[in-house]
């Protein structure tokens, strides 16, 4: 089991920052395996090791599974110099240990899995794993029967490359249709580009279903949870 420092295990369980958790310390408000601890920069192991905070023991986890349903104008990303942060909407506890589990564009809503296990993110991102990505897309123009087959033959971008076969279910077909696609693949603007070649505007996004998990409907955007036992089990699966 890894050692980590003990204000940076404080802090990542929502006790404050590092600063005011090395406060709890100089207190001598925490102990560790019944012995006051005096060094926050100390190791310890937090799954092993028995740490009390005034009295009351220490709630750790290693591993977090988050799940959000993005709003628009937040990017995926742990950090950026120009726009809030899909971490910036979570609290501390797990802002400052979760990363995102690929990548939506600002302007796309829906499911992101936000997590600390980097082997579930390889897993899931892996190319040769084809994981599927669920979109609905609302389209300016008419999508019409024989684009399902553009779809699935694969569609040239503007860059020249070919995507991999995808799925395209029409919703509804008019001067503004909607439309469900799934891929397996997750080139940047893909979605948006692959309808583009086609002539046509994607003008709503969202992403509602990566391999087995479903996007929460209760979830308004912004708003998120942690995996139930089944929804990770079925990741992992």
């Amino acid at each position: 089991m890894k050692r980590e420092r003990l204000d940076k295990v404080l802090a990542n369980t929502g006790l404050g920052t590092r600063k005011e958790v090395k406060q709890l310390v100089k207190q001598a408000l925490v102990t560790v395996n019944g012995t006051v601890a005096t060094d926050p920069g100390m190791h310890v192991i937090p799954e092993q090791d028995e740490i009390e905070v005034d009295g009351h023991p220490l709630d750790y986890r290693r591993w977090i599974y988050v799940m959000m349903n993005k709003p628009p104008g937040v990017i995926s990303a742990t950090e950026d110099s120009r726009h809030r942060t899909v971490v910036d909407l979570l609290p501390l506890e797990w802002a400052d240990r979760v990363h995102p589990v690929g990548r939506l564009d600002i302007d796309t809503e829906g499911l992101l899995l936000l997590t600390n296990d980097g082997q579930l993110s390889h897993n899931l991102l892996s190319p040769k794993k084809k994981v599927d990505k669920e979109y609905f897309a609302r389209i300016e123009g008419q999508v019409r029967p024989e684009h399902v087959g553009h779809f699935a033959d694969g569609i040239t971008l503007d860059d020249g490359y070919t995507t991999k076969p995808a799925q395209l279910e029409i919703l509804s077909s008019g001067e503004v249709s909607e439309a469900k696609v799934t891929i397996t693949e997750g080139k940047f603007h893909q979605v948006k580009r692959m309808f583009a070649a086609l002539g046509l505007e994607v003008v709503y996004l969202k992403r509602i279903r990566m391999g087995p998990l479903l996007l929460d409907d209760s979830l308004v955007p912004g708003e998120y949870r942690e995996l139930t036992d089944d929804e990770l089990a079925s990741l992992k699966g």
